[in-house]
């Protein structure tokens, strides 16, 4: 990027995160994600920490918040109110507490995960959850609540004080319940928020009034808080969590204010604690990680705050943020990046597909540099150009995909992606087939190839050994043309191939006959049904066996499965989990095409078997939870997983107040420590070696 268009893209970017800002603070009408306008923010952010000389006084960097609106009174805020700087990352708030030992001078040891633990370190850390909602300011005279602010620009804020009287969580009258007498004045700062429960009704109600649902929870929150009409604010059950004392106070540590606003009768969250180091601060922000979704609230981190209040007044304020405090986020499910080309693929149904290739990003806790473009109608649909700033999804373990275009941050130079006139890979004329282009050749090679790249992968029939290289061999040499025959080849036509010798091919062979034995899940997932995977695949053997005839089945043969599914109708499909009607119709599909049925009855001729899983209900681990931590010298930790849920045992990433066993290798780690602590059976690998032998 040169110097002039750096200098527009921060320009750019100051007048998008300051509109997409006044959106947010102001009028509490976002049309981007928190993820992505953070991602922005964040982007101008660190250009202009990279180039201070291009730094302006008004950019959004250096704001907090958004202007107070003119309905309300305006208030000028005794303390301002400053928003907290983000981090990301361990390392991002490992060089934020490098920074603050380095301000306040204390020469003590740094302490991080997997480093010597010193105690004398750093002081103590409190952490915070998150709250997504709309930071507030309440004053009390002589135990009454006067006076009810919102954060405002951080330097003057709303009078809102008629509709905070609405909301139940938060006390007109403080009351002495514990040692702590009640100043005659004192500020308290807090977060007002709604559940997701009620965010759900209230957005119902919008709907079946034809009104403007709201965007998320804090939009919700700040949109009924600043409702000139008390009324509708009343009619909303906001909650609220209070934080802080700015005023009227002094002692030493956050955490007693913690403990006199709840004496005082103030929510406090249950869930904030005290951190001695890093260490606990990561561990307790990766708990909530994964634990958010047990909450009735969003939450989008964790606040970590000096817990020394006079070490917190001392390292003061730099810019519009305390240096005593940070704003540890999770993971963005979303993030913005650019579109550095888009590649078509050829996958092994046939299918074209755009797929984009990004720079770096991180999304979900994963760096990412590809996602999808579904089809070429979402091209259309989207006005995606090579060169564009985009909005970027992961949810779960999927692929990624584009869900928006900033065009405002488009360049001059982007370019228009244009329809393909024949597939890339045979040149074959393309037919359409509702919004997906398809090679018309229905032998065409990518088509084929992806399809047996597929078959042989792990989580199908799982053939080590026989991986791009060699099946783009064996496609040359014209000793297979599908899947099936795989199973028929034989050590001499391996053999005598150049560059594979006796050992090599006796080895692939043994590796293929083992394969011929599969479970009825696997194997449907690995025939290449448009639209089936992992999970539908698991719903679909539920359906055969249902209809199986033969019950108490062990082994299920191809011939089988092909003539238990082509008396299955669509509308029976339908009515499956997971299974609406395209997929529907693509199972049906598969299993009615000529070419199919000829693969299934070849594999049934060589030989192959589908094993059927064995009844959860049955096995050692019958309504077990069970972990695993440390490495296996015997098999993988997910073959571990998959021996578990066989026996019926429920397969869990974290030791919990519900865990019966926890299984033990090497180099265990802290969740060996924790089960301990909670007194779970602890089962060392040839203890669960003996355990599966024996089953």
């Amino acid at each position: 990027m040169t110097k002039e268009e750096l200098k527009n893209r921060i320009e750019k970017l100051r007048k998008l995160v300051d509109y997409h800002g006044t959106l947010y603070y102001t009028f509490d009408e976002p049309v981007l994600s928190d993820s992505a306008y953070d991602a922005l923010r964040k982007e101008l952010e660190e250009l202009e920490e990279k180039n201070p000389e291009l730094i302006v006084s008004n950019s959004p960097s250096q704001k907090i918040g958004g202007k107070p609106l003119d309905k309300f009174v305006k208030v000028l805020h005794k303390f301002p109110m400053f928003s907290f700087n983000d981090a990301f990352s361990e390392k991002e708030v490992e060089e934020w507490s490098k920074r603050l030992e380095k301000y306040l001078g204390i020469a003590r040891i740094h302490t991080v995960k997997k480093k010597k633990m010193n105690l004398d370190a750093l002081p103590m850390f409190y952490c915070e959850l998150k709250i997504d909602g709309l930071a507030i300011e309440l004053i009390y005279e002589n135990g009454r609540l006067v006076q009810g602010l919102t954060r405002g620009d951080g330097k003057i804020g709303e009078d809102i004080t008629q509709n905070i009287m609405n909301i139940e969580l938060i006390p007109k009258e403080l009351i002495q319940l514990d040692k702590w007498e009640i100043p005659k004045k004192i500020v308290v700062r807090g977060e007002v928020f709604v559940s997701l429960k009620e965010f759900e009704k209230i957005n119902k109600e919008q709907e079946i009034n034809g009104q403007k649902l709201y965007a998320n929870t804090r939009n919700l929150a700040a949109g009924s808080v600043r409702q000139l009409d008390p009324v509708i604010s009343a009619s909303r059950k906001l909650q609220s969590f209070e934080y802080d004392v700015v005023e009227g106070l002094d002692v030493k540590t956050h955490e007693e204010k913690h403990k006199i606003l709840a004496s005082w009768g103030f929510n406090i969250n249950k869930h904030n604690k005290i951190a001695k180091n890093l260490e606990d601060v990561f561990r307790f922000r990766d708990y909530w990680d994964k634990h958010r979704q047990n909450l009735d609230y969003e939450i989008d981190g964790v606040v970590v705050i000096l817990n020394d209040n006079d070490l917190f007044e001392k390292a003061g304020v730099a810019g519009k943020a305390p240096r005593g405090a940070v704003a540890y986020k999770f993971s963005p499910r979303q993030a913005t990046t650019i579109v550095e080309d888009i590649k078509i693929q050829v996958g092994r149904t046939g299918v074209l597909t755009p797929v984009a290739n990004l720079k770096p990003v991180e999304v979900s806790g994963v760096m990412i540099s590809h996602a999808t473009l579904h089809n070429f109608d979402e091209i259309e649909r989207l006005d995606v150009k090579i060169g564009d700033t985009v909005v970027v999804e992961r949810s779960g373990d999927v692929i990624p995909k584009i869900i928006q275009v900033i065009k405002e941050l488009r360049p001059q130079n982007a370019k228009k992606i244009f329809l393909p006139k024949k597939c890339p890979v045979d040149g074959a004329s393309l037919v359409r087939e509702g919004v997906l282009l398809k090679c018309s050749n229905p032998r065409c090679g990518a088509k084929n190839r992806n399809l047996i790249l597929h078959f042989v992968s792990r989580l199908a029939f799982n053939i080590r050994g026989l991986g791009d290289k060699i099946v783009d061999r064996f496609l040359d040499e014209g000793l297979i043309t599908g899947p099936a025959d795989i199973f028929s080849l034989k050590k001499g036509d391996i053999s005598s191939l150049e560059r594979f010798g006796e050992k090599s091919a006796d080895n692939l062979i043994k590796e293929i006959e083992k394969a011929k034995e599969i479970t009825l899940e696997k194997f449907l997932y690995a025939i290449g049904i448009l639209h089936i995977g992992e999970e539908t695949a698991k719903s679909l053997e539920v359906l055969l066996q249902k209809h199986n005839k033969e019950k108490n089945q062990v082994y299920i043969v191809p011939k089988q499965v092909l003539n238990i599914f082509s008396e299955i109708s669509v509308e029976e499909l339908r009515e499956v989990n997971d299974i609406g009607e395209v997929v529907a119709k693509s199972v049906w599909a598969w299993f009615s095409d000529e070419h199919n049925i000829k693969m299934m009855e070849d594999l049934d001729d060589l030989g192959v078997v589908t094993k059927v899983a064995k009844d959860k209900k049955m096995g050692i681990f019958k309504g077990l939870y069970v972990c695993l931590t440390g490495s296996l010298a015997s098999m993988s930790r997910q073959r571990a997983k998959e021996i578990i849920e066989k026996n019926g045992g429920h397969s869990q990433s974290d030791v919990t107040q519900k865990t019966d066993i926890l299984i033990a290798g090497e180099d265990p780690g802290s969740k060996f420590k924790k089960a301990q602590e909670l007194r779970v059976e602890i089962w060392d690998e040839k203890k669960f070696l003996d355990k599966i032998d024996k089953e």
